[in-house]
């Protein structure tokens, strides 16, 4: 005898609540996802940065906290090297400047030769023949070499650059109770130079003097003529700013043509030479 089919179970109208369940705990995960993100540990996020800028060949970014901002503000690299471009660019036309108007004032000197002006990575160099300061053997200016150093310190004493004084000789040794060697006298003549432009009006905090002695030449101490080149005081107005560039030989309107060029050197041999 067949069994009685079972009659049909009333529907449950609260199933609807177990779905509602399971949503609301889904949206309370999705919350809490969203709030731990948003709670980034600033160290953490830095690092992160970095790293992955320095893994796709970059310098990394610079990060800048803004206290309205949860997040800090990246800054991408190329604007940081655009600000540092335009920094050089303003720090070479200063050197210019300067270059410019220490040719003026020592155009005569250019004019004869015995004294070049050269803008360099390093700043602004002015070579100034030790002939035209110093008598052979000494280290004592006179009035009238006083006057080139003078007329350097008249144009130098607004600036704000660092000015080193290097002092340089031949390679013909010097004995006397004064100067007992080359280094001495390379010595002097550059504390000699750097006293005077503080007497015209330079800062003490500004200036270095060095002295190189037979070091460094510029020209072969075979000839009378290169010893001559080689004997030589050297004014530096360093730049503010280290940049890798080409060095220009600057020239005066008034130099005559026929006067041989200086050889444009490379910063690092400029570095040396200096």
């Amino acid at each position: 005898m067949s069994r009685k089919k079972r009659e049909d179970e009333k529907e449950n109208l609260e199933r609807w609540m177990v779905s509602y369940a399971d949503f609301i705990t889904l949206l309370f995960a999705f919350f809490v996802v969203m709030y731990s993100i948003s709670s980034v540990n600033q160290n953490k996020y830095v690092m992160l940065s970095s790293a992955i800028g320095i893994a796709f060949g970059g310098a990394g970014n610079t990060i800048i906290q803004n206290e309205n901002h949860p997040l800090p503000i990246l800054l991408k690299s190329n604007r940081k090297e655009k600000v540092l471009q335009a920094e050089v660019k303003r720090e070479r036309e200063k050197m210019a400047a300067i270059g410019k108007d220490l040719m003026d004032a020592l155009s005569p000197l250019i004019s004869q030769g015995k004294v070049r002006v050269m803008q360099t990575s390093r700043g602004v160099n002015v070579e100034i023949s030790a002939s035209v300061l110093f008598a052979p053997g000494d280290a004592q200016l006179d009035e009238q070499s006083a006057q080139t150093i003078k007329a350097v310190g008249a144009v130098l004493k607004d600036v704000t650059n660092t000015v080193q004084v290097e002092g340089f000789t031949d390679n013909v040794p010097i004995n006397t109770v004064m100067f007992p060697s080359n280094w001495e006298l390379s010595a002097v003549r550059a504390s000699s130079v750097v006293r005077l432009l503080i007497e015209s009006g330079m800062k003490e905090r500004q200036l270095t003097a060095i002295g190189r002695g037979a070091n460094y030449p510029i020209e072969s101490n075979a000839t009378p003529e290169g010893r001559s080149r080689n004997r030589r005081v050297q004014l530096m107005v360093l730049s503010n700013i280290t940049e890798e560039a080409k060095e220009v030989f600057l020239k005066n309107e008034h130099e005559s043509s026929d006067i041989p060029d200086m050889v444009i050197e490379s910063p690092e041999s400029s570095a040396n030479n200096n």
